[in-house]
């Protein structure tokens, strides 16, 4: 659930509630109640403060009675800092414990109810396959029953003529609940497309949950990136650039920082699928947005490259209405990107290896057609710079 932001009051509030939960780790004799020591290790946690929000969480949950909501709220929130901490089988443990007290995500969020816990399972199991599509399924049943109860609630509330500003946050919120549904269906169906993909009815279940998806949430980029990603397992390709079309159009013309924009992962994907059906210009468009936004990604620069690589071969091969110069101009740019990549590769001692072998197979295709790039070729160009253009990028 978002966080609201606090008024000065409830500032105060925490400032107090944070020493006393302070002085309790502490040792202080006088007792604090369990649901103040998880605020304070919430806050904590959100500091980057691991330790001491592990300190606070388990004082939390020693100090809760077996079973009680309280103890809830500690066990799911011990889950989350261990996968803040990287601790994941404690993590997965932790989130066993809340489950065996909210089997079904039916008690409030405020107490560590609701579907989060079945969802990190899910992403958290070691056996994969069915047994994340049953924690997948739990979270999504979870999540279909506050869908309907905050529904109902907005119905009455509408009908009884309450305030606006309170609607609006319950619609805003109704519309966060969807999208977390229409991405937990769009997380089974890429296990089916993957752990699950020798089943019998693997396209069947996955044509049934992206369609789904899309039905919850059609303003959900998202969605229908992973329903071009079904289609191309079907090997329908026309289908697959509409569906990617569909999902670029939602958030192509928004501000970096809007909330409809896709992550920076779900875009590095989206580049991916956008490549496998031939639209390396939609590619390239997606990846010259995003290295305004982070330009230290061996990733963002290597797909660049190899998306100009594509259009230059193309270009290339249909040399009566491409010049020459076309498609020696993408090579040119290409292995400028390819260089940075590399570059950035090195730097960062990136572990993925067939991505490097691929970029230098790339550089010595490009080599053997134009030659060696010669001393400072990208140099004047503003996206090999730092923030201060003290740095620039070696070839």
């Amino acid at each position: 659930m978002a966080p609201r932001r606090p008024d000065k009051k409830s500032k105060k509030r925490e400032k107090a509630a944070l020493s006393r939960a302070a002085a309790a780790a502490g040792g202080s004799s006088k007792p604090v109640a369990p649901q103040v020591l998880v605020k304070a290790a919430e806050y904590q946690l959100s500091e980057g403060n691991v330790q001491d929000a592990t300190t606070l969480a388990e004082k939390a949950l020693e100090q809760s009675a077996t079973g009680s909501d309280d103890a809830l709220s500690a066990l799911n929130l011990l889950g989350q800092i261990n996968v803040e901490a990287g601790e994941f089988e404690a993590a997965r443990s932790f989130f066993l414990r809340a489950v065996a007290l909210d089997a079904d995500g039916a008690k409030p969020e405020a107490v560590g109810g609701g579907p989060e816990k079945f969802l990190c399972l899910a992403q958290l199991s070691e056996e994969g396959g069915h047994d994340s599509v049953s924690w997948f399924e739990k979270g999504a049943a979870a999540l279909k029953k506050q869908i309907q109860t905050l529904q109902q609630e907005t119905r009455r509330k509408s009908s009884a003529a309450d305030g606006k500003q309170e609607e609006e946050e319950e619609e805003a919120r109704l519309d966060e609940l969807k999208k977390k549904l229409a991405m937990t269906l769009c997380s089974v169906a890429e296990v089916y497309m993957t752990d699950l993909s020798w089943e019998a009815d693997a396209e069947r279940r996955c044509e049934t949950l992206v369609t789904e998806a899309t039905l919850v949430a059609p303003d959900f980029a998202e969605t229908w990136q992973t329903l071009a990603n079904v289609r191309i397992s079907q090997s329908r390709t026309a289908d697959a650039r509409a569906a990617l079309a569909r999902s670029m159009d939602l958030w192509r013309d928004l501000a970096p920082e809007d909330a409809g924009v896709p992550d920076f992962p779900s875009r590095v994907a989206l580049a991916r699928l956008l490549m496998e059906v031939g639209l390396e210009q939609e590619a390239l468009e997606v990846l010259e947005r995003m290295v305004g936004e982070d330009d230290e990604s061996v990733e963002v620069w290597y797909l660049g490259g190899w998306g100009l690589y594509v259009m230059g071969e193309k270009q290339k091969a249909d040399g009566e209405k491409a010049g020459e110069e076309d498609w020696k101009a993408s090579w040119i740019s290409s292995r400028v990107w390819l260089n940075q990549s590399l570059h950035l590769y090195n730097l960062q001692e990136y572990e993925d290896e067939p991505l490097g072998e691929h970029a230098n197979e790339l550089l010595a295709a490009i080599a053997e057609e134009l030659g060696e790039a010669p001393a400072g070729e990208g140099d004047d160009e503003d996206a090999w710079e730092d923030e201060d253009g003290d740095e620039e990028m070696q070839d």
